[in-house]
This record gives structure tokens, sequence and C-alpha cells, in this order.
């Protein structure tokens, strides 16, 4: 009707929000992403199955409740690694071997609650928590850690370039009702050796295999095996065998010109031709027939 405003005839407000696609999302590019997820995957199923051995192992030990629980990660530079960790904070350089190389492990004054006298203390404590990383390490890429330097200033120590791609992980540590945690920073350069194995893509495990294969071969190769040369067969019956008498012929079935089979125990390796070499008999290897076994 004229004068009247209809839904339908409404003209769109001139400044109505456009709603935002649900298909679009905001990507970062100034973070790195040299770690692949399937890197990360496997190293979060490292950290996790490290936590639930700490968990047991240290509650045994300090006789307290205790719980490790992955809780984040990041992909970050090394610098914004750094200015991520807490202030109060104490950090544990990681020896790498056999690459040679650092990792790092910052405690929370929560977690690590120290005084002057408790550098030994310290030590120990993050000791025995390395000891059991060190495990989950040697079964993701075959590397060992051992704790190096103890530093209080978390933002001091450089082990990687300022733009160095870092992997973060964040555990979250429960005493009780206290709760602090320990966060965990791997430089690219840490795993750089063993990253075709943390992708799946090791190539070091089939020349393993090809180094077993070739050091079985080389210790059985000096083992004794009996080799016979037959020229045929036949099945007599009792009463055939007392039948026979000098000149009697037996017929094997299998022409002259099949020459001579080659057996291993019950396996036909080979055909040869029969002959003599110096003053013994022997047969010359003419064709090899590794895939037929003797017909009884």
């Amino acid at each position: 009707m004229p004068g009247s405003d209809t839904i339908g005839d409404a003209p769109p407000a001139a400044n109505a929000p456009t709603p935002a696609s649900p298909s679009v999302r905001t990507l970062d590019f100034s973070q790195p992403t040299k770690f692949s997820s399937d890197q990360q995957r496997r190293i979060s199923r490292a950290l996790e199955s490290f936590c639930q051995t700490a968990t047991a192992r240290l509650s045994a030990e300090l006789r307290t409740p205790l719980e490790f629980e992955v809780a984040e990660s990041a992909q970050l530079a090394w610098l914004m690694a750094q200015r991520t960790l807490p202030g109060s904070s104490l950090s544990a350089l990681l020896e790498v071997a056999p690459s040679g190389t650092r990792m790092l492990l910052v405690g929370d004054l929560s977690f690590v609650l120290m005084s002057e006298i408790d550098w030994v203390l310290i030590r120990r404590l993050f000791g025995a928590i390395v000891a059991q990383l060190s495990v989950a390490w040697q079964d993701l890429g075959h590397l060992q850690l051992s704790v190096g330097d103890i530093e209080q200033q978390s933002e001091a120590i450089q082990i990687a370039s300022v733009s160095e791609p870092t992997l973060m992980f964040r555990i979250v540590t429960r005493f009780g009702a206290s709760e602090g945690s320990l966060s965990l920073l791997i430089p690219w350069l840490a795993i750089e050796s063993v990253a075709d194995e943390l992708s799946g893509h090791d190539t070091r495990a089939a020349e393993d295999d090809i180094d077993s294969a070739m050091a079985m071969e080389k210790a059985l190769s000096g083992a004794s095996v009996t080799l016979r040369a037959e020229v045929g067969g036949a099945r007599l019956s009792v009463e055939e065998v007392l039948a026979l008498r000098p000149g009697s012929v037996v017929e094997f079935g299998v022409p002259a010109e099949n020459g001579v089979s080659v057996f291993i125990e019950d396996r036909l390796v080979a055909r040869a031709r029969p002959g003599r070499h110096g003053g013994r008999r022997a047969v010359r290897i003419e064709t090899k027939d590794v895939n037929r076994r003797r017909q009884r």
C-alpha cells in the first residue's frame, strides 16, 4: 500500500555491519611454521607419555602427590618464546646428545620453591624430571637429554638465534592444591638431525635394515650346508629293490638333456651338467632354479 512500509521493501541501513564469512580466518604470517603438524603431534604424544611416567615416578620418590599435564603448545620465534616465560623462574639447560644441541626447561617459582641453600635439591629435582623426559625423547628420536647449567635469568640464555623457530610446550604441575608450570622450549636446531624420523619419513630405519641384513648374511655365510647333485630319482618297492642284479636298469623318468639337479637339503637350487675337475667328478651350474622344490 502506498505510504506503508513492508519488510520486503525496507532498504538496508547504510552503516549496517556485514556479517563475517565463517570460512575466513586470520593467518599470522609472522609466526614460524618450520615444525610440521606431524612433528608437533609426535612430540606432543611423547610429552604426554613423559607426564604419565613422571607423575608416577616422582610422586613415589618425593612421597608427595605430584601431577604433570601438557596444557598447551605454540610455535614461535625464539625471542617471542622467551618473552612468554614467567618473570620469576628457574631455567635448566638441557644438553642434547648425540647432536650436541640444547633445549631449555623453565620452571616458575611456584613450582620450584627456592632459597639459596636449595641448589642441590633443585638440581636433583630437575635431574629427576629430565631423566624421565630423556626416556621419552630416546623413544621418539634416539636423543638423550641431560641437565646442564641452571640459571635464574631465563631471558639472558641464548641457545638459538632470536628468529629460530621454536616449539614451546607448557606443562602444568600440581602439588595437592598448589599449581605451577614447566615450559619446554625446543629450537628447531635441537631436533633437526632427527626431523625426518619425527615426520615419519625416517630413512635411517631403512639403512639400519640393510645393515642388519648384510650383517646377518655375513654371519650365515660361514655356515656349512649339504649340497648334492642328483641325476634323477625313482620310487621302488621293496620287492623291486631285492630283485636288482648286476646289469639291471632303473629308469629315472628324467630326460638326459635335463642334466643334473643340484639340491641343498630338499630345495632345488640349480640345474647343472656333469663333468670332471682334475681327477674329481664335478658339475657345472647351467641355470639357477631357486623357486622350485624337489618333487617326491
